[in-house]
């Protein structure tokens, strides 16, 4: 799947980054807490957020993250978009809730970031 394929599928407008639409992308993530996307996020991917606040950049900085998606039609200010032209990310916007952004996505192929899903003895 490609940035312009999730602009599609979310029907999403673009913010940022247009000349970065055919960048493939392979997994991605949502969280509004970005102490999770960085315990759980350890590869080149697509954050989904509500979240629009200079934590969401400096993330997406330290994980060299490919593409921020605003849920709930949020659009970040010139100061967030400005440091996040800085990194060379591209950014949308879609109505769609977090939650329906993920399922549309997943829907037409894109995974989540790989997780384990065993509980082992001890944290039982």
């Amino acid at each position: 799947m490609t940035i312009r394929d999730m602009v599609d599928i979310l029907k999403a407008r673009v913010l940022l980054g247009e000349d970065k639409l055919e960048t493939p992308v392979y997994t991605a993530c949502c969280s509004d807490l970005m102490s999770d996307v960085l315990a759980f996020v350890d590869e080149k991917t697509v954050l989904i957020t509500g979240l629009t606040n200079p934590h969401v950049v400096r993330t997406s900085e330290m994980l060299d993250l490919k593409c921020l998606v605003f849920a709930r039609g949020k659009v970040p200010s010139e100061e967030i978009l400005e440091a996040a032209a800085e990194q060379g990310l591209v950014v949308i916007t879609t109505k769609a809730t977090a939650f329906s952004a993920c399922g549309m996505l997943y829907e037409k192929g894109l995974r989540g970031v790989p997780v384990p899903l065993e509980w082992g003895a001890e944290e039982a």
